[in-house]
């Protein structure tokens, strides 16, 4: 069962306990006003709720415990949108959302850059620390300090959640990975902050709401789209070319399988301009003619210049 189709107090339940209460004020909060709710995976805290804080700050944050959760919470008219964690500089793609989003039938329309900074946080003092707690991207993003720092990763399947689970556990030795807000929330001890493998640590998020929203303002304008090339020799290159004939850029170009059969590989595309830019019309025509089907995802404005 989809976690959209289980009953509300049953997600409330998968949180942990200290994080309930918070779940719950926010989801009435949003409820009272869904055409201000924006719908984000994770606990109280979490980066997602920071993204969602930073690229909407009028808007009511609506906790949900997964990515088909908050995709639902839009489509079921609990938020106005959601936002999701869509791919990561340090480890890559976050969410599959060349999955989920086809399947929702919402469509992108924006984006949000975060820069993540994690922290160390936990009860008693930071050298009784032993494990730290978190999502599995935090903690590979943090792994060679961990490392150095004689620590254990443990997964869990949010960086808010790993916080209030600590709250919740009581045990000195176990920490969280979490941003900095996350203590505050859940009354720990900030032991570190700033911890990071690499500086350029940047989540991109996209925002995702019913459809029937043409993109409004000025560019530079990014277009989200998947495809699938026709079986036969040279068929990707050849559905390239119109790409670069007609001066068209391609941010991103991500392959991917679907139901396991390795007979046909899929594509995901991130392409500079919109429909109706002459460029950027033919060259999607050029790619339908070497294509089985082209679907777009979503047009929306650029958060940040590519290149």
């Amino acid at each position: 069962m989809r976690a959209g189709c289980v009953p509300r107090l049953a997600i409330m339940e998968s949180y942990p306990a200290p994080a309930r209460p918070i779940v719950a004020a926010m989801s009435a909060a949003a409820a009272a006003q869904p055409e201000r709710a924006v719908a984000f995976q994770g606990a109280p805290g979490a980066n997602s709720h920071v993204a969602m804080a930073q690229a909407f700050p009028d808007g009511l944050p609506l906790p949900c415990f997964d990515f088909a959760d908050a995709l639902d919470a839009v489509k079921d008219g609990r938020a106005d949108c959601a936002i999701i964690p869509i791919e990561n500089s340090l480890h890559g793609r976050v969410a599959d959302m060349h999955f989920l989003l086809p399947e929702s039938g919402l469509v992108i329309t924006g984006e949000h850059f975060l820069p993540i900074r994690h922290a160390l946080m936990g009860l008693g003092t930071r050298d009784t620390v032993r494990e730290a707690m978190s999502h599995p991207q935090a903690l590979g993003q943090c792994r060679h300090w961990l490392r150095a720092h004689g620590i254990q990763p443990v997964a869990y399947p949010d960086t808010a959640g790993a916080a209030a689970r600590v709250a919740e556990l009581g045990d000195p030795t176990v920490a969280a990975l979490a941003p900095p807000a996350a203590a505050d929330i859940y009354g720990l001890t900030l032991f570190a902050t700033d911890i990071a493998d690499a500086d350029h640590n940047m989540t991109r998020f996209v925002t995702l709401a019913r459809g029937g929203r043409p993109p409004a303002g000025e560019g530079p304008w990014m277009t989200t789209l998947i495809f699938e090339v026709k079986n036969i020799p040279a068929a990707l290159y050849k559905a390239m070319g119109g790409f670069a004939t007609n001066g068209v850029n391609m941010t991103k170009l991500e392959s991917y399988q679907r139901g396991g059969t390795f007979a046909a590989t899929e594509f995901y595309a991130d392409v500079d301009g919109r429909p109706g830019d002459a460029a950027f019309d033919r060259a999607v025509e050029e790619l339908g003619f070497h294509s089985k089907w082209v679907r777009i995802l979503g047009t929306y404005r650029q958060a940040r210049a590519r290149g």
